[in-house]
């Protein structure tokens, strides 16, 4: 028994080791300094430029979203000028409200949750949500309070976008540096946030589709091999159904 136990923690020991060793190569690799551009108007121009190709004034004056993510293991329905959301994932349904999440419903098997396990369920539909959401609307966000833009000259000599965020969401103090494509739309971006080690990851924003209400929406990602597939996105105008 002894004699197993020990080989059975050699093998997990050389397999963290290989891990270790495979992220340092990644990283080796992979990882890039955050960079630095300028800031002011000509940062505000050039984001405005890529708001106006995506056509923000329809988004802004979109009533509903509706999409779903990881594989349509999470679904919602936001309504976004009421800050109210209808969330669904595993046995939960949230009645989210973003302007005040105390006030939200949470449901457990069409149960009412209260107390403390509404709050924990809260919680995690927040985060859920600020993560989810922000694949579907980030270029929307570029001028949100608490956001810093520079211009960042790329390698090829092409501009880009860096914009930060310093507060706000679910982890303030990430950056993101979009890249356009030659149609002008965002085609990319890179991250520097603090759920990933590795800085500069690249993650596709390529997959654009007009919405009946005009604006431009993604309807997947690709971040190497993996794809976030956004569902049948929908952005929509009618009378408010969310209560």
């Amino acid at each position: 028994m002894k004699k197993t136990l020990r080989l059975v923690l050699k093998f997990f020991l050389g397999l963290l080791l290989l891990l270790f060793i495979g992220f340092m190569v990644l990283y080796t690799i992979y990882d890039q300094p955050l960079p630095q551009g300028e800031k002011g108007m000509a940062a505000d121009n050039f984001a405005n430029t890529m708001l106006e190709k995506l056509n923000a004034k329809a988004y802004h004056e979109t009533d509903y979203l509706e999409w779903t993510f990881r594989g349509g293991k999470h679904r919602y329905l936001w309504a976004k000028n009421q800050g109210l959301v209808r969330m669904e994932w595993a046995d939960f349904k949230v009645l989210l409200d973003l302007g005040a999440p105390q006030k939200s419903a949470v449901f457990k098997n069409d149960i009412e949750l209260e107390g403390k396990n509404k709050s924990e369920i809260v919680e995690e539909a927040v985060a859920m949500f600020n993560n989810d959401s922000f694949w579907l609307v980030a270029p929307f966000k570029v001028f949100d309070s608490g956001t810093t833009r520079q211009l960042v000259l790329l390698e090829d000599g092409s501009n880009g976008l860096l914009v930060t965020y310093a507060s706000g969401g679910s982890t303030p103090g990430d950056s993101y540096l979009w890249i356009l494509g030659k149609n002008g739309l965002p085609a990319s971006f890179k991250m520097w946030v603090n759920v990933i080690p590795i800085g500069g990851l690249e993650a596709t924003w390529s997959h654009w589709k007009k919405m009946e209400t005009g604006v431009m929406l993604p309807s997947r990602h690709e971040l190497g091999p993996l794809k976030l597939d956004m569902g049948e996105v929908k952005a929509f105008n009618s009378e408010p159904i969310l209560d």
